[in-house]
Formats: structure tokens, C-alpha cells, sequence
């Protein structure tokens, strides 16, 4: 005879039952989206100290999130930076986020830095960063990695090949949340 022919046991695993259930306890599965941009390639041309024009936008990404509760963002950016000839410079690297009618994006996490000194390479470079503070837009949000030439001027170019802005996106539905 086995324990389940008795009524020995107490079946925790019916999601019907509503002996014992505490809602704020129980565990549910949230909405997850996955979602990747276009990979995108640049070159970033020898820029002179007189130069205005430092920023390139490297990828960019669109999500709707209209029907996730509490949305949280994970934002991954990989790209290979290749310099076939010798490539002195520094650049920094950040996500920024334009929601509805925003006239100004927002900056999103850090900025990361990338510096080489007159080297022919090729190398990946890729960080992540998340966005939880997505309450109060309802909508669309496009997502940007941009690239800013912070050196005051640089030698050689530079190939950033493969840009990729991805995402996973998941809600939080929990009752218990304040």
C-alpha cells in the first residue's frame, strides 16, 4: 500500500485548493520577454581635437511593456571592436532610454569605458546593465547604446562590428508588492 492510498498526505501541489493558500506566498510564474536588436557595424573615423561630432549610436532596441506589472530590464550589449591599423583613442559606452514623448533620452546605468594605445587588435567588448525603474512609463520605450569619443582626439579608426542590444524583460506580479 502506498502513502497517497491513505489520507496521509496533504496535496500542496493543487493550485485549485484553497485549504491553507495564501496568495502572497505562493509562488507564480511571471511574463518574460526576449528580445534582440539588428547587429549593427560602425566606423569610428580619426577624430581632431577640433571635431564636434563625437557620438555614434552603435545599436538601439523597442519594447512594449504595457502588459508586464513592475517590469524589470536586462539590457546586454556585445560588439567586436577591430582596428586594422593602429588605433589610439578612448571611448565610453552607454545605454540610454527615450520613453513616449520624451524630448531628452535618459542615461541608463554606468558608463564603460574602453581605451586602447596605438594597437592593431580585434576583441569583443560587452557588459550589461538592467533597468527596474520602469513604473511609470506605459508604452513603448526604444533602448540606445551610444558610443562618445572622450579622448581629445584619436588616431587610426576603429571598426565596431556586430553591435547587439538585447534584452530579457520579465514582470513582477506579485500581490504582496508595495
Amino acid at each position: 500500500m502506498n502513502s497517497m492510498s491513505r489520507y496521509y498526505y496533504k496535496d500542496d501541489c493543487d493550485p485549485c485548493s484553497k485549504e491553507n493558500y495564501d496568495p502572497c506566498k505562493s509562488q507564480k510564474i511571471a511574463a518574460t520577454i526576449i528580445k534582440c536588436g539588428c547587429p549593427n557595424s560602425i566606423t569610428i573615423p580619426v577624430i581632431a581635437a577640433t571635431t564636434t561630432a563625437r557620438d555614434f549610436t552603435l545599436a538601439s532596441l523597442t519594447l512594449d511593456t504595457r502588459r508586464l506589472k513592475n517590469p524589470c530590464i536586462k539590457l546586454e550589449f556585445a560588439s567586436n571592436p577591430v582596428a586594422a591599423a593602429a588605433f589610439t583613442g578612448s571611448l565610453s559606452f552607454q545605454v540610454f532610454k527615450q520613453c513616449g514623448n520624451q524630448i531628452t533620452p535618459t542615461p541608463i546605468g554606468p558608463a564603460w569605458a574602453f581605451s586602447e594605445a596605438a594597437l592593431i587588435f580585434s576583441q569583443t567588448f560587452s557588459f550589461f546593465v538592467c533597468d527596474c525603474d520602469c513604473s511609470c512609463f506605459n508604452g513603448c520605450c526604444t533602448y540606445t547604446v551610444v558610443a562618445t569619443v572622450t579622448s581629445a582626439a584619436t588616431t587610426g579608426t576603429l571598426a565596431i562590428n556586430n553591435a547587439l542590444l538585447g534584452a530579457i524583460v520579465t514582470s513582477s506580479n506579485s500581490c504582496c508588492q508595495n
